[in-house]
């Protein structure tokens, strides 16, 4: 039997990705090790709702941060007001935000190579930003690189966490998959999940393909041990499904190294 590909996000796009992935001929495995919850409506952000129309620009961090955002606009703005221009670090927070809300957004130039928060911050339209202000919607926790940067660029920032994010150990059969390096690949596209998941990988394990979505992931699995890296120009299932197939078709070999 095949390695499985070892792959991490949460919620549907954790299926779409799977799915992709068994349609390439791949057999895949699933940590479930993340649950994304949205957070209850408090007075403060009905008030961020309420007043959305004063915003000048709107930044959205993820698929689900623009899921919630949604939900809470259709609830208060029947017709969404113009004027905004909305951001997303992501083509699929991009997506979702179009599908959901049918506003177009501004996503990091394809020149970037890659989707992140470097990327986004480096359009001229977020270069002089004085008196502007901006909401940032985004789930607890998390970089602030985003907001630091806008704020130091002249922009009055807000920030409203939506959604929480909640880890859980693997699986015990999953830890020992992860234990013995016994996959053909890891994915991770998120910080948090790969120093989480870090944590049941010996030698073995760090040995393997791991496949990340931007070379700041790049740099934090170094770190972390990690030494047969693959960076994806970003965090689509068809930008990381191009860095799986650099991998050998028969996954790395096992290697227990030495301690």
């Amino acid at each position: 039997m095949s390695q499985p590909v070892l792959i991490c996000r949460p919620g549907e796009r954790g299926e779409a990705l799977a799915a992709a992935l068994r349609a390439q001929g791949e057999r895949v495995e699933t940590l479930d090790v993340m649950q994304l919850e949205p957070l209850p409506e408090d007075p403060a952000m009905r008030r961020i709702w309420l007043d959305i129309d004063q915003y000048h620009k709107i930044v959205v961090v993820s698929p689900f941060a623009a899921v919630c955002l949604s939900e809470s606009l259709d609830r208060f703005w029947p017709q969404l007001p113009v004027g905004i221009d909305y951001y997303s670090v992501g083509s699929a927070t991009a997506a979702t935000l179009y599908d959901q809300l049918g506003v177009r957004v501004h996503v990091p130039s394809p020149s970037a190579g890659e989707d992140t928060s470097e990327a986004l911050l480096a359009l001229a339209s977020l270069q002089q930003l004085d008196n502007q202000r901006i909401l940032l919607v985004a789930g607890e926790g998390g970089r602030t690189l985003l907001a630091e940067t806008l704020a130091t660029r002249g922009a009055n920032i807000t920030r409203v966490a939506v959604y929480r994010r909640t880890l859980h150990p693997p699986a015990p059969a999953q830890q020992t998959c992860l234990f013995s390096g016994n996959y053909r690949a890891l994915i991770v596209t998120s910080s948090e999940l790969l120093e989480h998941l870090a944590k049941w990988c010996n030698q073995a394990a760090l040995n393997q393909p791991l496949i990340v979505s931007s070379r700041r992931l790049a740099t934090l699995a170094g770190i972390l041990g990690f030494c047969n890296l693959k960076v994806a120009s970003g965090a689509t299932p068809a930008a990381l499904i191009a860095a799986l197939e650099t991998c050998d078709s028969q996954g790395a070999d096992v290697d227990q190294g030495t301690y």
